[in-house]
C-alpha cells in the first residue's frame, strides 16, 4: 500500500510541475516584393536595411499556445525601394503550471527565441531567391526586449495580456 501511495503522491508532484514542449513550428504567411526590379540590379549596390520586430501570442485550446514571430525587412538603395520581405514565422506550445509572470516571459521572450532561427533563414531564402545578395540578420535579444516592453507597460499603467 505504501508504494501506490508513493506512486499517487508523484503523479500529484507531477501534475503541477510546469512544463514546455515545443508542438510545432510552421510558417504562417511570406511575402516579397521588388517594386524596381529588374532596373535595381543593374545600380551600384549600397544597401540600408530596415528590420521591423512584431510578436503576438494567442491561447488555443487546453494548454495550447500559438506564438507568432512577425519579422519584416524594407531594403533601399539610395533613396529606392530594392525590396520588401516579411515572413510570419510561428509555433504552437504547450505551456502547463507556470504562474503569470513566467507564463508571460515564456510567451514573450522565451518562445520567439525559438522562432527567430527559423524566421531569419527563411527571409535569407526568400531574399536570395529574388536574386539579391544574402541577408544576414543578427541575434535578437528577446529578453532585453521583453523587458523594455514590461518597463513601458508599467510606466504607462497597463498590464500584460496572456490572451
Amino acid at each position: 500500500m505504501t508504494d501506490q501511495q508513493n506512486n499517487d503522491a508523484a503523479a500529484a508532484a507531477d501534475d503541477n510541475t510546469p512544463q514546455f514542449s515545443l508542438q510545432r513550428i510552421y510558417v504562417r504567411d511570406l511575402s516579397f516584393e521588388a517594386p524596381k526590379s529588374p532596373a535595381i540590379f543593374r545600380q551600384q549596390w549600397e544597401p540600408s536595411v530596415a528590420l521591423d520586430l512584431n510578436t503576438k501570442q494567442k491561447g488555443l485550446e487546453g494548454d495550447f499556445h500559438e506564438v507568432v514571430l512577425t519579422l519584416s525587412v524594407t531594403v533601399k538603395n539610395g533613396d529606392e525601394v530594392a525590396f520588401i520581405a516579411e515572413v510570419q514565422q510561428a509555433g504552437i506550445f504547450l505551456i502547463k503550471n507556470l504562474d503569470a509572470a513566467s507564463m508571460s516571459h515564456t510567451l514573450g521572450a522565451f518562445c520567439p527565441n525559438i522562432l527567430f532561427p527559423y524566421a531569419r533563414e527563411t527571409l535569407d531564402s526568400l531574399v536570395t531567391r529574388g536574386s539579391f545578395p544574402a541577408l544576414m540578420l543578427s541575434p535578437v535579444n528577446f529578453d532585453a526586449l521583453y523587458a523594455q516592453e514590461m518597463q513601458r507597460m508599467q510606466e504607462a499603467g497597463e498590464a500584460p495580456s496572456l490572451q
